[in-house]
């Protein structure tokens, strides 16, 4: 055959009309799929992914929330089943198993008390969110929980009909599910083609093979390409004669004889069709069609074939992304159709007949790209149900009036998985858990738990691990659980607390407020007088707002009288005790206890976080208030000014924070993601948090204070996560603390806190266990359950992520090296603190 009327008479014909039925059918599912698998703006990643939505994050979630998540992980839209109204999980068709860690007794608040404890927690999760106790158990509730009615998932779940046995069982359903899904459902995986013996780039035995310009990741809407290979047996092998491509629309894109480099022993015409006429005019070698191949395939192209493998080792050619239609129309035990057969029976035509001499590569190609498009549009449930008997040889006969009637179709969760052929199980202690027996595995402790579900070889579609050591901790008897979490909150508090003073006679809770309120919100002011100088303790809502406290207002004169501002890391007592009697011990230096000794560790670890590591908390400052602050002579241009409470210059101009104006002013360092105003309503914001892009516009913007200072902003890095709105309301459930029950707190703290400790860090290193242990694409969901008892419920925490090779996201890898913000023991008298802005 002469290669040029072979191109000139390839087939060109478009794939088979479709009814209008099937192709308004199609393109709504079309829209569904893109709507669905559309990359966030400036994200070319197909991985899935799960992220809280901005204007929920400070909104505590229920279990009714999680459920929603769960839920659309398992069964996405095809299942009826709508995206989560708090969330968004990106690609939920790549999803391949969910797993839930429940921990009881621990709650949010222990997880930020224990911060630097939690390494794998704080590093490996990228979303957290604050979590409301349920009433009744969780685990229970997860299986039990309804799923709501659709059609779609009535349809596909008749759980008694012989058709829905015979598809269980099915090779096809065994492998891609019921569900009609995109393209890159289809893709081989490298992990498959590694197995099959696809051509890999560093596998051994093909180095000498070249690489398509393919792109790391394709979507739905990837272009399909047929392609297919004859080949001539030689002296070192098999080696290609002819290669032809079509593209989606069965145009043919190339089809071109080739020489083999070695000498042809077999032209093996009977199948390839070549013979010596046809090759001896052809001076086309291997490295030319490799370069054609390269021109005519876009970047994203997804090729198609009959067992590919062998098309591609004849081409020498690596490419990323096929679709090979022999393991899609797959039999039991690893046995393949012959495409002549699928071609046949799926597409109603004639191909490789026996009046035609050998095969057409291009009819060959065209066949198998068809193939591959049928059983995409239609679905694997529509092809096995078509075709299962001419096919598969599956014979389903219905069932006679006699038998009993098909059983009601359950709507709970765990029902529906395994109706779908999806497993679930629970790993915990007995309990009356919602679920089979067969299904749960009891254990007496968190380490058996743990080492029971590593044990398993396959692991289920959906598991639920409850881990209670920490939870029967709480139980024993010293001390009670009651002293237990007012001591958590205390030692959490203590970080945003600083003492100020000495201030003038006659200065009033109501002054020092005024006067603080410039570095953050103020939760409470308590005047601490004695017989000779009045000082007060001041309470921020925000961790920054003591940071920039001890920052920018040591030296500040009121009525000529400087303040020194201290961390408070002792109870009231205590403070007085060393303080009052002596006036000179106070500026020497400042007293410490256990629950502060790493706290410029966890400070520089919240830095870092994944929430805060792209973000500054900003102060816009009162004009007259800026003239006032310890700032150094180069920002502001002017001394240290006196500032009189009984004055009304710090409320003389009022500062004000507007969006706009905030994006406009840190714009300059680089784009500004989202800016978040911190305001009760009603009330003018003056601090606000500032979220970038990257962490190297961060740490621009903070070493811009000079920029910055003219618009009379101060700034440093945000410390508190997103999702708490007060890091003092999380720690003051039943109101503030008063003295007693913060020395109590205290006392009991050094006699359990190293326990409680070794606890947190176990449960720590067994929950990173836990994640390595899961498979990749794999829901991964940490409940911090938190306490329901009466009288004040303590909320937990959720924690997700998904599981893939590479833990690190492209934000977190890029993060820069922590800033150490020292925080030095109280100054002399002399001493001036640069401010952190």
């Amino acid at each position: 055959m002469d290669p040029s009327s072979s191109s000139a008479t390839c087939n060109r014909k478009k794939r088979k009309d479709v009814s209008p039925a099937e192709d308004e059918e199609s393109k709504r599912f079309k829209a569904s799929q893109e709507s669905e698998e559309m990359p966030e703006s400036g994200s070319s990643s197909c991985l899935p992914s799960i992220t809280v939505k901005q204007h929920r994050l400070q909104e505590p979630i229920t279990q009714n929330d999680l459920m929603e998540l769960l839920r659309y992980a398992a069964l996405g839209k095809a299942g009826g089943v709508k995206q989560p109204s708090w969330c968004r999980l990106r690609h939920q068709k790549k999803i391949k198993a969910m797993n839930v860690a429940i921990v009881e007794g621990v709650t949010q608040s222990h997880f930020y008390k224990h911060y630097l404890t939690l390494q794998h927690l704080r590093t490996t999760y990228t979303s957290r969110v604050t979590f409301t106790s349920p009433s009744a158990d969780l685990a229970s509730g997860i299986f039990s929980s309804e799923v709501p009615e659709s059609d779609s998932l009535s349809q596909r779940h008749k759980e008694g009909s012989p058709m829905y046995k015979a598809w269980m069982s099915h090779p096809v359903i065994t492998k891609f599910g019921t569900q009609r899904r995109g393209l890159t459902a289809y893709v081989l995986t490298q992990e498959e083609m590694i197995k099959k013996r696809y051509p890999v780039k560093g596998m051994p035995g093909f180095e000498e093979f070249i690489c398509t310009d393919s792109v790391d990741c394709v979507t739905d809407s990837s272009p399909l390409y047929g392609i297919d290979c004859e080949m001539c047996l030689t002296e070192k092998g098999y080696e290609l004669a002819r290669v032809s491509v079509v593209d989606a629309g069965g145009n043919c894109m190339l089809d071109q004889l080739v020489k083999p480099h070695n000498r042809i022993l077999n032209y093996l015409t009977r199948f390839s069709g070549i013979t010596a006429a046809m090759l001896r005019p052809i001076t086309t070698t291997l490295r030319d069609v490799q370069a054609k191949l390269r021109t005519v395939l876009p970047s994203d192209a997804v090729l198609v074939g009959h067992s590919l493998d062998n098309d591609l080792k004849a081409l020498k050619v690596i490419h990323m992304h096929i679709i090979d239609t022999s393991l899609l129309y797959r039999k039991d035990f690893g046995q393949k159709f012959k495409l002549k057969v699928l071609a046949e029976t799926v597409l109603k035509k004639q191909i490789q007949t026996e009046e035609k001499k050998g095969h057409n590569p291009t009819e060959d190609a065209l066949a198998a790209l068809e193939l591959a498009q049928y059983f995409i549009k239609t679905g694997p449930r529509q092809v096995v149900e078509r075709h299962l008997e001419e096919l598969w040889g599956y014979a389903v006969t219905e069932e006679s009036a006699d038998c009993p009637p098909t059983p009601v179709l359950s709507h709970r969760f765990a029902d529906i998985l395994q109706s779908l052929g999806r497993s679930v199980a629970f790993y915990g202690k007995r309990s009356d858990v919602a679920l089979d027996p067969s299904n749960q595995l009891w254990h007496s402790s968190d380490k058996e738990v743990l080492a029971s579900f590593r044990r398993q070889t396959k692991r289920p579609f959906l598991s639920v691990l409850q881990f209670s050591s920490f939870s029967d901790r709480l139980k024993s008897p010293l001390p009670p659980q009651e002293q237990r979490y007012p001591r958590v909150c205390v030692d959490l508090r203590d970080m945003c607390v600083v003492f100020a003073g000495p201030f003038p006679a006659g200065f009033s809770q109501r002054d020092v407020r005024r006067v603080f309120r410039c570095c953050g919100p103020v939760h409470k002011v308590q005047m601490l007088t004695s017989a000779v100088r009045v000082h007060a303790e001041i309470t921020f809502k925000l961790l920054e707002g003591a940071m920039l406290a001890l920052r920018i207002l040591n030296g500040l004169s009121i009525q000529r009288q400087p303040i020194k501002v201290t961390l408070f890391i002792l109870s009231v007592g205590a403070f007085l005790h060393r303080c009052i009697p002596n006036m000179h011990l106070f500026q020497v230096q400042r007293p410490v206890c256990g629950s502060t000794l790493d706290l410029d560790a966890t400070l520089d670890a919240l830095m870092v976080d994944c929430f805060t590591a792209n973000n500054v908390y900003a102060v816009k400052l009162d004009p007259s208030v800026a003239e006032s602050v310890n700032v150094p002579p180069k920002i502001n241009g002017h001394p240290h000014a006196a500032v009189d409470a009984a004055q009304p210059q710090l409320a003389a101009a009022k500062a004000q924070m507007s969006e706009d104006e905030v994006r406009e002013v840190f714009s300059g360092f680089g784009p500004v993601e989202s800016v978040v105003l911190l305001a009760t309503p009603g009330r003018r914001a003056t601090h606000a948090y500032i979220a970038f892009e990257s962490s190297e516009d961060k740490q621009v913007a903070l070493s811009s204070s000079e920029a910055l200072w003219k618009h009379n902003y101060l700034i440093c890095p945000a410390l508190t996560p997103p999702h708490l709105p007060s890091w003092v309301a999380m720690t003051t459930p039943n109101g503030a603390a008063d003295d007693e029950e913060r020395t109590q707190a205290h006392d009991a703290s050094q006699a359990v806190g190293q326990q409680e400790m070794d606890h947190i860090r176990k449960l720590d290193r067994r929950l990173e266990k836990l994640f390595r242990s899961l498979p990749d694409d794999t829901l991964s969901v940490v409940v911090l359950v938190g306490r329901t008892s009466a009288p004040h419920p303590i909320p937990g925490l959720c924690l997700m992520e998904v599981k893939q090779r590479f833990l690190r996201t492209a934000t977190w890898e890029r993060r820069a090296p922590p800033t150490r913000l020292s925080r030095p023991v109280i100054p002399d008298q002399d001493t001036k603190l640069e401010p952190l802005i």
